[in-house]
This record gives C-alpha cells, sequence and structure tokens, in this order.
C-alpha cells in the first residue's frame, strides 16, 4: 500500500495499479491522526471509509499536482533529521573527503562502532549513530519542486535516501506511518572545508516522494541516483539500503532519535532520513543551476526529481531594537 497526498488538499492511497482517494480526509496527517485516536492501522482507517474516486497517479505527479506524502499543518512542528555513516560504503565515501587526516578519521571510527554495535541483540540497546538536523517543515520540499541552495553554498549536491515519517501520539509515542524516498540534498564542499562544517551543510531543503510505502522497509532495496542536463544523464549510479545493507538496524535508528522527550512532543511530525552510501560529488561531479536530481527506487513507486536553483543573494542583517 502507498500514500501519496494532493497539494490542493485530499489522500491517495494505491495498491497495485489501482489509486484511489481516501473519502473523508484533506491530508495524510489527518488519516494518521484518526488511526491513532481508534487504535488502528492506516490500512484499516482507510478501509474504513470506502473505496473513493480512481485517479490517474502518474499523471498527477507530471502536472505537479502532489505534495510530500506527509505534512504537518504547521511548519514549525515538522522535523526533518537524519543519521549519517550507517550503510555499507557510505564511511569510505565520506572519508575520502578528509584523505588528510592522520590515521584513522572519526567517520571511519564512527562506522566502526556501527559495524559492531548497531543490530543489537533482541532486549538491547545498540550503539548510537551520528545524528544531523536540517530544518522544520519549511525545508520539506515535494517531488517536482527546485532544491534551492542558499546564495552563500559553496555547492548543492543530493543524497539518495530513504526517509521514515513519524506521528507522535498524545502519550508521546511514535508511531511510523511509512517509509518514502527521499534526497538528502547538502552542501559537500563545505562539509569538506572541516567535519565541525557537516552542521552548516546539512542546513538545507530535502525532498520526500511522491509515494509512501505504508508497512515494514524491505531488507533489501537497490535503486538508481542520476543527474541530468537538459537531455543528457550526466551521471548516473545504483544504490542500495535496507538493514542487509546496512551497519544499524531501523528499530536501533529510532530509538536513539526518540529517546529525547524533545522529539516525543504530541501532534509533531518528524521525517528522519536513514543515509546513504552514493553521492555524484565523490566521483568528482558539480552538479549546475538548471540540473535534474532524480532518485528512483521500485519498492517506492514513482520516481523523486527535483532541479537545482540557487537563491538571490541578500541575506537580512541583524537589526537592534
Amino acid at each position: 500500500m502507498y500514500l501519496s497526498q494532493l497539494k490542493d488538499g485530499g489522500v491517495i492511497c494505491r495498491q497495485g495499479e489501482s489509486a484511489r482517494l481516501v473519502p473523508g480526509f484533506a491530508s495524510t496527517y489527518e488519516l494518521a491522526k484518526a488511526a491513532i485516536a481508534a487504535g488502528t492501522t492506516l490500512a484499516d482507517c482507510i478501509a474504513s471509509r470506502g473505496e473513493g474516486e480512481l485517479v490517474d497517479l502518474p499523471a498527477l505527479a507530471a502536472a505537479g499536482k502532489l505534495d510530500c506524502p506527509v505534512r504537518h499543518p504547521d511548519a514549525a512542528h515538522m522535523f526533518l533529521t537524519g543519521t549519517g555513516l550507517t550503510h555499507t560504503g557510505s564511511a569510505s565515501t565520506r572519508d575520502s573527503m578528509h584523505a588528510d587526516t592522520v590515521g584513522m578519521s572519526d567517520s571511519m571510527k564512527m562506522f566502526r562502532m556501527g559495524l559492531e554495535g548497531g543490530k543489537p541483540k533482541a532486549g538491547e540497546r545498540g550503539v548510537q549513530p551520528e545524528w544531523f538536523y536540517k530544518g522544520t517543515g519549511v525545508n520539506a520540499v515535494a517531488s517536482g519542486e527546485p532544491l534551492v541552495s542558499p546564495s552563500f553554498a559553496l555547492d548543492g549536491g543530493e543524497e539518495p535516501e530513504i526517509a521514515g515519517f513519524y506521528l507522535i501520539g498524545k502519550d508521546g509515542t511514535p508511531f511510523r506511518l511509512g517509509f518514502s524516498i527521499a534526497n538528502e540534498f547538502s552542501d559537500h564542499v563545505t562539509e569538506k572545508i572541516n567535519y565541525l562544517y557537516l552542521a552548516h551543510s546539512k542546513l538545507r531543503p530535502a525532498s520526500f516522494g511522491p509515494e509512501m510505502l505504508v508497512g515494514p522497509l524491505p531488507a533489501h532495496i537497490e535503486g538508481t541516483s542520476r543527474i541530468l542536463r537538459g537531455d543528457k544523464v550526466i551521471w548516473e549510479k545504483p544504490f542500495l539500503s535496507g538493514e542487509d545493507n546496512m551497519s544499524h538496524t531501523i528499530a536501533n535508528l529510532e530509538y536513539h532519535h526518540f529517546k529525547y522527550d524533545l522529539f516525543r512532543q504530541p501532534g509533531d511530525l518528524h521525517v528522519h532520513m536513514f543515509g546513504t552510501a552514493t553521492l555524484s560529488f565523490a566521483d568528482g561531479i558539480k552538479a549546475e543551476d538548471g540540473d535534474v536530481f532524480e532518485v528512483q527506487a521500485g519498492a517506492f513507486g514513482l520516481p523523486l526529481k527535483n532541479p537545482l536553483a540557487r537563491a538571490a543573494a541578500g541575506n537580512p542583517d541583524v537589526t537592534m531594537l
């Protein structure tokens, strides 16, 4: 089962090739709240509403009418976060950005910690991963919309990832809604200057969707990340995800995010990205304005496509009151 959200209001449920509107809900957020309140699953909540109108999902996507699969009605209560160094190959990619490090880099140390303790036995807690913050729902971008790089940015590059969506219940319980593909857009040139600039490099938009997979994450995911310049593909590479290709379990990554009371505030929406091992930057590619990033994985339905753009200069100075 897959869920999509219309920008003008409405939720679409796709099962197989059949995509229908879900009667009675203007947003996936409302649907999720209703399911939690009823003590039921998303699937059962949808089934209880009966079959809605059939829609042409690819046509809606092509027309730019699909939003991120879930949004909070107040962007300030939607948190975009993620974990790095979680995938096989991610350490070597990150390590190559800091080739002048003497001895083992902190990236490699963190990755090895994950290999040794990121998949704990039942009833045990695993090692905590690297963690980063990307902003609020203001930075959540739908497929087809531009990923806007700040005027001061040194670079704007893609990171193909899987994102999990979570709604916090009234008692502080995190409820996982599902997963989508994501582009965790970052400034890798800034990050390469010094690893401590990682936080700055992540404060960028990220794109999600257009379909959210409801249910468990497949253990093995195969996808493709590419960059198009006009009609020409200038870079393309496969990527792997899912726990079979990770040094952490999804449950361990979720635990180390939601162990903080701050992230268990009722009604808040969290979108958490689980890392990548594939970057065009690592292959010497520099994306240009107008280039289109495309991330595709069969397990997540329609592809995610976003052009690169740059914001105009003019950051306001602080004014004394």
